[in-house]
């Protein structure tokens, strides 16, 4: 049985249909599975933490290549599907909760597993994809890779270059925690129900230690999110409608980095970006 006989069999069998709140498109294509098992590099001594897993496709191979797999569902009628479908499995521990309300932290010291061996694997729903991102870069979780599909559009922002086309403030925090690739794009046809956007899975290897040196990680971030606040205004208004400065202060530093007052954020690298903040810091 293929993914698509496998999928319209377990929503018929449970009477199923996919959740639009939630944002649900249940995966068809059995090679998008197999390229993302084989971006994440999973092997035997890896736990994995898998979002949303739904009705179990991706699930199923996951347990098959992984040392365990911690399933992280809201869904009550897919946990109930995940149930049935895998508590003979030993290496399968499902929690019923909003990912955003769970203590992932507190879950990966309790399991005692090296970085190295712990990844996230998801297919992310579209509207709650972002927080899901922040939430797992910002926790700073003791993980070696993040492997995720989610909407094309966002997956082009992600991995974007800092200050190059398509940069947004995510842009920056992905940049800063990870090492993002674009791995495949997936056409809408390759779900139940098809979305009406195409899908991308992308790779986000996280870095041991940031690629700029900063005296104060928060005003970094804040910077970064004023000067995007308002895409349309200069980095000086930014900075000063979000009282990170005066406007007097804002030029002095665009002044001493010798750039045009006219600057925006999203043209600004994020060694830039660092100088900014670190200069600010000193203020």
């Amino acid at each position: 049985m293929n993914i698509y006989e496998e999928t319209k069999f377990l929503m018929k069998k449970y009477n199923i249909t996919a959740n639009k709140n939630l944002g649900q498109n249940f995966l068809i294509e059995n090679s998008v599975i197999h390229t993302i098992l084989d971006s994440a590099k999973i092997s035997k001594e890896d736990l994995i933490i898998e979002i949303g897993p739904g009705l179990g496709t991706l699930t199923q191979e996951l347990l098959q290549r992984a040392k365990k797999v911690i399933a992280i569902e809201l869904d009550e009628k897919m946990t109930t599907i995940l149930n049935d479908r895998f508590h003979f499995y030993d290496n399968f521990q499902l929690i019923h909760q909003d990912v955003l309300k769970v203590d992932l932290k507190a879950m990966l010291q309790a399991e005692q597993m090296q970085r190295k061996q712990v990844k996230i694997v998801a297919n992310l729903p579209y509207y709650i994809t972002t927080p899901i991102i922040m939430k797992l870069l910002e926790d700073k979780l003791p993980i070696e890779s993040i492997t995720v599909m989610v909407q094309k559009e966002v997956a082009e922002r992600l991995t974007a270059i800092p200050g190059e086309k398509n940069t947004g403030a995510i842009t920056y925090c992905v940049s800063y925690y990870s090492e993002p690739t674009e791995v495949m794009v997936v056409p809408n046809h390759f779900f139940i129900p098809a979305p009406q956007v195409d899908s991308e899975v992308i790779h986000l290897e996280i870095r041991e230690k940031p690629p700029v040196t900063l005296k104060k990680e928060e005003i970094f971030f804040k910077v970064i999110k004023a000067s995007f606040m308002q895409r349309r205004k200069t980095l000086i208004n930014g900075l000063a409608n979000s009282n990170i400065c005066t406007k007097e202060t804002a030029k002095e530093i665009l002044n001493k980095m010798n750039l045009p007052e006219h600057t925006r954020g999203e043209t600004l690298s994020m060694e830039q970006f660092a100088q900014i903040a670190n200069i600010l810091c000193e203020e």
